[in-house]
């Protein structure tokens, strides 16, 4: 433990997707095994609040902390490699600091001054970046600033690294900088010059690189890291290889192969030991020597975009090692399947999993897969909307309701077996306004739930707007789809059960947010596990 705070700023050059966060959390890891309490926070210089009202082809899914927050899915990264917590502070976007900053001037918190972006979003951002730190919880805060270093959107978030290193002094602050070394097949070499120019751009704002972390897909010899420590004013122990790995799950070993931890932690003033990476390594030699597989159908309506479902494809990786399967993600878009196709489209599958999703597009492709597995007698899981179109097919099919359907997409449903939650009749504003966080969900013994999770309560993390509607509760439940749990405050239904089927869960929730390396998701775990069961008795 440190007596002071430490900071770290990981910054990008010549493109936004090299892989900041993967790498912010592999060190983050490193650092967390060696005992130093680490946190990770990403900056955002896009305008949004949040990204709760993106589009997932925009920026990929918006994942949810415990206390609410709509957040980047790098804080999903974070959680994942951490096993720790994140919260509405580790996820900063420069449409809250200026929305910050402008309540303070409309309050006239500046007296008068006149409101400019050298000091005043500087010190918001300041302010942010040490929330973490200065509570008390933390040795070691690394912050991740998202796009790139040249965009002018970044400019404040460099500029405030450049106040805070001053101002923190040395051995309490450093900067990694992530770039690309692009290999030329043509002329069969490595090329340092867009490393060169993208230290270069850095410096032109007054920050020095600390430690350069180069991307490549082929190794580099040493001859290029001396260039490159030569022209970029870093030791040559300071220029990290990260080439391409199979898994992000290999990177904290790459890394601690190359000496990051080590070089960090040295520049940093800080005791470097050896990392214990014992539970690490053990999942991931489970995770690469499978002894079965299973292929698990997951129906959505963003599926061209891996990110979009990356916590719950992330999850399938932790429950598929614990398992020891291989699980092998066959994504299908819900807006192209039909009576006609869906047999040809599902029946090899040993599980299928309805994602969650806003509004009609897509909607029916997803009742006729649910209604395929229900009849076919397949391991389905449902999430979030995923649940509420099981629901619907239910009523439709099952008990008869034939106009059964959902508020969302009919606003004059004649029977809406999925209604719009009280709380949300009045809400004119889309941003941050749903049921978010973290819920307690009571438990019904003799169920697959309470069998999976083996306790009464249990606190899980929503994103939604619409809910079982309660009116139909009992006819449904007389028909044999069992309501297991329920919010003990509200009384609304949170998870559905077939029992009369192989394996049928629909929960309100989202599991695949709190499924970690160390923690994988029970639910995750125990639906693998069904679908192994369901491919062995084929």
């Amino acid at each position: 433990m440190t007596t002071n705070p430490k900071y770290i700023f990981v910054t990008g050059g010549v493109s936004s997707s090299l892989g900041k966060g993967i790498i912010a959390a592999s060190l983050a890891k490193l650092l967390q095994a060696q005992g130093y309490r680490t946190t990770i926070q990403k900056l955002d210089p896009y305008i949004n609040i949040d990204p709760g009202t993106l589009n997932p082809y925009e920026h990929g899914e918006c994942y949810v902390t415990d206390d609410g927050a709509e957040t980047d899915l790098d804080l999903g990264h974070y959680e994942r490699f951490l096993n720790v917590p994140t919260s509405q502070a580790n996820n900063v976007t420069t449409g809250r600091i200026y929305q910050s900053v402008i309540d303070k001037e409309r309050r006239g918190e500046f007296l008068g001054k006149t409101v400019q972006v050298i000091p005043h979003i500087t010190d918001e951002i300041k302010h942010r970046i040490q929330i973490l730190g200065n509570s008390g919880d933390y040795d070691i805060v690394i912050t991740e600033i998202g796009g790139t270093v040249g965009d002018i959107e970044s400019l404040p978030y460099v500029e405030s690294v450049r106040q805070l290193q001053w101002e923190l002094g040395d051995n309490n602050a450093l900067v990694i900088h992530l770039t690309l070394i692009p290999y030329l097949s043509a002329a069969g070499e490595l090329k340092t010059k867009p490393t060169q120019h993208s230290v270069k751009t850095l410096m032109e704002s007054g920050v020095h690189a600390d430690i350069l972390v180069c991307r490549t897909e082929h190794e580099l010899r040493d001859s290029i890291k001396a260039k490159l420590a030569r022209f970029c004013n870093v030791k040559k122990e300071a220029v990290i290889q990260s080439i391409d790995a199979s898994t992000i799950y290999d990177v904290p070993n790459l890394m601690l192969k190359e000496g990051l931890d080590k070089v960090v932690l040295e520049k940093l003033n800080l005791k470097s030991d050896t990392p214990d990476l014992t539970r690490w390594n053990e999942f991931l030699k489970r995770h690469k020597n499978p002894k079965s597989e299973v292929t698990i159908g997951l129906i959505g309506k963003y599926v061209e975009l891996q990110d979009s479902y990356k916590s719950i494809l992330e999850a399938f990786i932790h429950a598929g090692a614990e398992n020891e399967v291989k699980v092998k993600v066959e994504s299908i878009h819900s807006e192209y399947l039909t009576p006609e196709n869906i047999e040809f489209k599902l029946q090899h599958l040993d599980g299928v999993l309805v994602a969650p999703g806003f509004g009609e597009r897509g909607l029916e492709g997803k009742i006729e897969a649910v209604n395929y597995v229900r009849e076919n007698n397949i391991p389905f899981l449902g999430i979030c909307l995923g649940m509420q179109m099981a629901v619907i097919e239910f009523a439709r099919n099952v008990v008869g309701i034939k106009d059964a359907n959902s508020v969302e997409v009919d606003e004059n449903a004649t029977h809406p077996v999925i209604d719009l939650m009280e709380s949300q009749k009045d809400v004119v504003n889309k941003g941050g306004t749903m049921r978010l966080g973290a819920w307690d969900c009571a438990l019904e013994k003799e169920s697959i739930a309470y069998n999976v999770y083996n306790k009464d309560l249990i606190k899980e993390r929503h994103r939604h707007r619409f809910e079982f509607n309660n009116d139909y509760k009992e006819q449904i439940e007389r028909s044999g789809m069992k309501a297991t749990g329920y919010n003990p405050e509200t009384g609304l239904v949170e998870i559905v059960e077939i029992p009369d089927h192989n394996w049928f869960v629909g929960v309100q929730y989202h599991p695949e947010y709190k499924s970690t390396v160390a923690n994988p998701h029970p639910l995750f775990v125990a639906f693998v596990n069904a679908s192994l069961q369901y491919k062995n008795k084929k």
